[in-house]
């Protein structure tokens, strides 16, 4: 049976990712490692009724999800489709059967799947662990899931785009990785910051998606404004990453 082109450069790529263990170990290993640590900390597995009946460390499962997206699709794969471009690879492919949109979709798709790996590690690890709950609607946690990792890819490429060389690349994504960081709650929970911070986050990408996670987790439907503000920011950065993007 012959194997499509899209197949094989997702093969490829895995293969490629597979030999990288440094950016495996932030993607997957580094959330849950993370995890284990704030889950030792005895008040962060305390209730508090100020998070709404919650604990910290059940609201930072949810935030560590995302924290393997914005290092996955905002550092780590702006950083290898910058390199093919300034190596010209994406330019020679325009000649070929594979074609450098496909290698660009194999990347997204390579990237996605570690990205969920270290979801599930970082659930079932909270599950197990420190008896944080599996999300109650998990279609709609999945649905969130789905639109933050959309969002997120649409930040890298938008990176990938405008970065002119791998140097100011490499700027923009570790911009992007602390930035993200903490509008997604790595540094403080969402739940946990002022109301008027948490409103303000809130409009960012990733903080409204770590609100609609927890949402998710505790059984409800994400607030519908949650979900237009993830979409949003993606259709607006896939766009401005269509009108910017160099093939070298």
């Amino acid at each position: 049976m012959t194997t499509s082109p899209t197949v094989a450069a997702i093969r490829t790529e895995g293969r490629l990712l597979a030999r990288e263990p440094i950016a495996l170990f932030w993607i997957i290993g580094f959330p849950s490692i993370l995890l284990v640590l704030l889950g030792l900390i005895p008040s962060f597995r305390e209730e508090s009724a100020e998070l709404g009946g919650q604990s910290l460390i059940q609201l930072y499962v949810g935030t560590l999800v995302l924290l393997s997206m914005i290092v996955a699709a905002g550092q780590a794969m702006p950083e290898v489709l910058i390199g093919y471009r300034q190596r010209r690879v994406l330019r020679r492919l325009q000649t070929t059967p594979l074609g450098p949109a496909r290698l660009i979709l194999a990347q997204a798709v390579v990237y996605a799947g570690a990205i969920v790996a270290a979801a599930v590690l970082c659930l079932a690890i909270g599950r197990v662990a420190f008896g944080a709950p599996l999300p109650q609607a998990p279609g709609a946690y999945l649905l969130t899931f789905l639109l933050a990792l959309a969002a997120m890819l649409s930040v890298g490429a938008v990176v990938t785009a405008v970065a002119p060389n791998p140097a100011v690349g490499n700027v923009l994504a570790m911009a992007v990785l602390f930035s993200f960081m903490f509008t997604a709650g790595v540094w403080l929970p969402v739940q946990a910051m002022p109301d008027t911070l948490a409103q303000v986050v809130g409009y960012t990408p990733m903080g409204a998606a770590t609100e609609a996670l927890n949402q998710a987790t505790l059984g409800e439907f994400p607030d519908l404004v949650h979900l237009a503000v993830t979409a949003g920011w993606t259709v607006v950065l896939s766009l401005v990453a269509v009108r910017t993007f160099r093939w070298e």
